[in-house]
């Protein structure tokens, strides 16, 4: 496995667990368990996971550019056929 990928790993597992910790039990500061663990997902697990998943793509192979709608509509009177 990749580095990027355990540690997205790790950190979703973390966040989760702090969440499910504010949940279940009766702590004095059970809701700071649980924006801690929001804010986990939202600005760590999220953006490492979209830049596992983006980093060899290419941006202009999902942008609506006039080549592309020009393919699109290629494929799309050829699947009528």
């Amino acid at each position: 496995m990749k580095p990027i990928k355990i540690i997205t790993f790790i950190a979703l597992l973390a966040s989760l667990s702090s969440i499910a910790c504010g949940l279940l039990l009766d702590l004095d500061y059970k809701e700071k368990l649980i924006g801690f663990g929001v804010v986990g997902l939202f600005f760590v697990v999220f953006p490492l996971f979209s830049y596992y998943r983006w980093k060899d793509k290419d941006v202009k192979d999902y942008m609506l550019s006039q080549e592309n709608l020009d393919k699109m509509r290629k494929n799309q009177q050829e699947s009528k056929y």
